[in-house]
């Protein structure tokens, strides 16, 4: 006789409460069974008659990865089936299925929450009665912060000023800014997950520094101005620089300039929270010359 457990959410189980469940008497040849709803799942047991063996729906340790082939289609599933454990408080009453055939003291029942390693979504939440605590493994949230982050794409500047084909003087103010994305500004937002711990990482960049190619290092604290207006005299308000000297005498007549950001990455989950720092760079040469006067 093959004895099998089909555990549904109660709310769904409830929101069909017209349909009758019936339990077939033993000389039926369908077999017998029962429903019994706790707190949060509705199980429903059936007795095959004329088979042999046990099986108990709802997820199991040898349960394949969603999507992934198993032992059975000739091949292992390489993802990792992470499980978290949270004691029943209350415990169901004596006599619930949940005690799997135990009685109240005897071991004690938990609320399994089974996923998957690296891949969001298909969780199993179930009842199930174990003999002694289990031993989770430990799902460190800042870990997951981490893979939310290298999942992500973060960039360098996009720089927008100065241009490799603008024409740049001596004395005269630059103004420095950067185009704005999700890839090389933020906000730029990810979340990584494993046994029912999901963390989310928001990822934005809080400065830049310029290096300006004359031994000079401006520091701006947001994307920088674009330059509209008619003088080109007025220095930029948030992010510039002037030269002193021209590039003449230097590596091909240019300035190399690097703009590093700095990321920013706030991350919660799992009860807890923290920043990470992620550092990104470009580069662009500028030609500097000199100011020519015409008599």
């Amino acid at each position: 006789m093959l004895r099998r457990w089909c555990t549904v959410a109660t709310a769904a189980l409830l929101a069909s409460a017209a349909i009758p469940v019936k339990s077939f008497a033993d000389e039926d040849p369908r077999g017998s069974g029962g429903v019994h709803c706790t707190k949060y799942t509705c199980q429903v047991e059936v007795d095959a008659p004329g088979q042999s063996g046990h099986g108990q729906a709802g997820g199991n340790g040898s349960a394949g990865a969603p999507g992934k082939s198993d032992s059975s289609g000739g091949g292992n599933s390489t993802d990792k089936r992470v499980c978290t454990y949270k004691l029943a408080d209350p415990q169901p009453p004596g006599g619930s299925l949940d005690w799997e055939g135990h009685e109240p003291g005897d071991g004690a029942v938990y609320e399994q929450t089974c996923g998957w390693e690296g891949l969001d979504g298909n969780t199993i939440v179930r009842m199930v009665w174990l003999a002694e605590p289990p031993e989770q493994e430990t799902i460190d949230p800042a870990v997951l912060a981490q893979r939310a982050v290298d999942s992500m794409t973060l960039l360098g500047p996009d720089i927008a000023s100065p241009r490799a084909a603008g024409r740049y003087t001596v004395g005269v103010p630059m103004w420095m800014w950067v185009n704005q994305s999700a890839t090389t500004y933020g906000p730029n937002t990810a979340s990584a997950s494993a046994g029912g711990v999901t963390v989310t990482a928001t990822a934005k960049v809080a400065k830049i520094v310029w290096q300006m190619g004359d031994g000079s290092t401006v520091t701006c604290a947001g994307p920088g101005t674009p330059y509209k207006g008619s003088s080109s005299m007025v220095e930029s308000p948030t992010c510039g620089h002037r030269y002193s000297a021209t590039s003449a005498d230097a590596p091909d007549g240019r300035y190399s300039v690097t703009a590093t950001s700095t990321w920013t990455i706030d991350w919660q989950g799992g009860g807890q929270s923290g920043q990470l720092e992620e550092v990104r760079q470009s580069d662009i040469q500028v030609a500097v010359g000199e100011l020519q006067v015409v008599r």
